[in-house]
This record gives C-alpha cells, structure tokens and sequence, in this order.
C-alpha cells in the first residue's frame, strides 16, 4: 500500500471529524448560537417594547405641549379681553368726570352771570336814585322836579325791564 500524504491528510481529517464529533463540538457551536440568536431577538424585542414606550411618551408629552398652547392662548385671550374692558371702563369714568366737571363749570359761569347782572341792575338803580338826588337838590323850580323825577324813574324802569328781557 501506498501510503501517501494525502491518504495521512484525509485519515487525520476523519478523525479530527470523529474527535469534534466525539466532544459534541457541533452540537456546543450549535446551542451557543442559538442563545446568541435567542439573545439578540429579545434585545430587538426590548428595543421595540421601549421604542414604542418612547413613541408613547412622545404622542403624551406633545399632547400636553399642545394643551399648554391652548392654556397660554386663552389666558392671553382673556388677559387681552380684561384690558379692553380696563380701558373702556377707565375712559367711560374720564368721560363722565369731564361731563360732572362740565356740568359744574357751566352752573358757576350761571351763577356768576346771574350775580352780575344782579349787580348791574343795583349799581343803575343806585346811579339813577343819586341822580335823581342831585337833581332834585339842585333844581329850584319844583314842578319841574317833580316832571324830570316821575321821567327818570319811568325810563329807569323801562331800562331794567329791557335789561331783564
């Protein structure tokens, strides 16, 4: 027989075969793995499960964002409402406080003409009463008085009424 190289290389391949074989190395390769395959798909379960935690987490968070936008708009709504009643209110107050101020300027400048013309009429009553005075005093002849004072009084009178009118 001829023993070559190649004969000595296939029998030391079968029994390494026979050895691996033997120790059930295929069988350890095998189980390793499938744990290495089981370990990964439940890492990717695990990673889905907290993606779709995330993805929930997500959706809440940007729902109260969403809610507070809301909240935010309507308080500066209703803070801008309140302003305008404010303002409205204010100037509906100056209006009427103008009005009353108004009011009481026109009755003092009613009662300040009343009052002049009060002392107008007595200061022509005084002046023509001295005036009849003096005149009476300096005329001599009396019935000639007693014409120029009943005239004087009668225009005196017709000049109040005038006056009064």
């Amino acid at each position: 027989m001829i023993l070559d190289a190649t004969f000595w290389v296939t029998i030391s391949f079968f029994i390494f075969l026979g050895i691996l074989i033997y120790f059930k190395i295929p069988q350890k390769v095998k189980e390793t793995l499938e744990q290495n395959i089981s370990s990964i798909k439940n890492q990717i379960h695990e990673a889905e499960k907290l993606k779709e935690d995330a993805k929930n987490i997500l959706i809440e968070h940007e729902k109260k964002i969403s809610n507070s936008k809301k909240e935010v708009k309507e308080m500066i709504d209703k803070a801008n409402e309140e302003a305008e009643k404010n303002v409205i209110k204010t100037n509906e107050e100056f209006h009427k406080l103008m009005e009353n101020r108004k009011k009481n300027a026109e009755e003092r400048i009613r009662q300040l003409k009343n009052q002049a013309e009060k002392d107008i009429k007595n200061a022509s009553v005084k002046i023509a009463l001295e005036s009849v005075e003096k005149l009476i005093k300096n005329s001599l002849d009396k019935s000639k008085l007693d014409k120029i004072y009943i005239s004087s009084i009668e225009e005196t009178k017709l000049a109040l009424k005038k006056k009064s009118s």
